[in-house]
């Protein structure tokens, strides 16, 4: 069974290459040339760094971390080198996921950019929660969508633009689950404030705690700003990539230096000296899916 191992806390690192990789499968007509695609789910950050020069008494803290990493069997907790600290102001450590939409089964209507449900699905929702629709007829029309204006316990206004589509039964709307690329959350305490600016990280967790092994880091694809209702401000957040598994309400997403767990990419190991034993490191990881 894999291991979380400790990284050392220092140095930084002083050259990164962070990419995020997807998996699309695409199809070319050869008779129109028109191109269809599809996402899957293997979608993952990937990482390649380089440690200063340092001396071998602090050279042996980073070969003894890589030694117990036992190639790509245990994990460990990292994030993007050069992006440790957010910039946005949110005041606290970490928000919680509340599932302000979650209907399991709903006749809902489709025109122009807003919805219409048979029942009462968004009498809790706010302005700016991103929703997550399946089960529409026109596929179009699925997927997440941002609100801008609740109209009542029925009727939301979206930017999204939807195929005109009436009555169809047995739809969902909800909100942090599988495939969500928008978070709905809830500041901390009552105290907690501030903003969440694009290209910010969000730690996912699969429990209400800061210290259980990361589920997923995600990034913040637009600014977000609280909602002030009742005691604590409400946020609605746009992430990339998309949630690779359901958000819990309760369980947190941590703002204060997230990271996600990854592995080595590789079996093999090595490092680099000079002959004034100056020691040279570096290593290539993939996030744990």
């Amino acid at each position: 069974m894999a291991k979380l191992i400790s990284m050392p806390a220092s140095p930084n690192f002083v050259r990164s290459n962070w990419s995020l990789v997807r998996t699309v499968g695409t199809t070319v007509s050869p008779f129109t040339g028109k191109t269809k695609t599809q996402e899957f789910d293997g979608v993952y950050w990937t990482a390649e760094v380089s440690l200063p020069p340092m001396r071998r008494s602090q050279a042996v803290e980073w070969q003894s971390f890589l030694l117990e990493l036992n190639g790509t069997v245990n994990h460990f907790k990292f994030a993007d080198p050069d992006a440790l600290t957010n910039t946005g102001t949110y005041s606290t450590g970490h928000l919680t996921s509340e599932l302000r939409t979650n209907s399991s089964s709903v006749t809902l209507s489709f025109s122009g950019s807003t919805i219409t449900a048979g029942a009462s699905t968004f009498g809790s929702a706010k302005v700016g929660d991103f929703i997550v629709v399946t089960g529409a007829t026109n596929e179009d029309n699925n997927g997440t969508h941002k609100i801008t204006t609740v109209t009542s316990a029925t009727v939301v206004v979206t930017t999204s633009t939807f195929t005109t589509e009436s009555n169809t039964a047995s739809c969902k709307v909800r909100t942090n689950v599988k495939g969500a690329t928008g978070l709905s959350l809830l500041a901390s305490t009552n105290a907690a404030s501030g903003t969440i600016k694009k290209g910010d990280y969000l730690q996912i967790q699969s429990a209400a705690n800061t210290t259980a092994t990361p589920t997923q880091i995600v990034m913040v694809t637009e600014d977000a700003t609280a909602t002030a209702d009742g005691a604590k401000d409400f946020y609605g957040v746009a992430i990339q990539p998309k949630l690779r598994s359901d958000l819990a309400t309760g369980h947190y997403a941590v703002f204060t230096n997230p990271k996600g767990t990854f592995r080595l990419i590789s079996n093999e190991v090595s490092w680099s000296a000079d002959r004034i034993s100056n020691y040279g490191i570096s290593f290539s990881c993939i996030e744990v899916i």
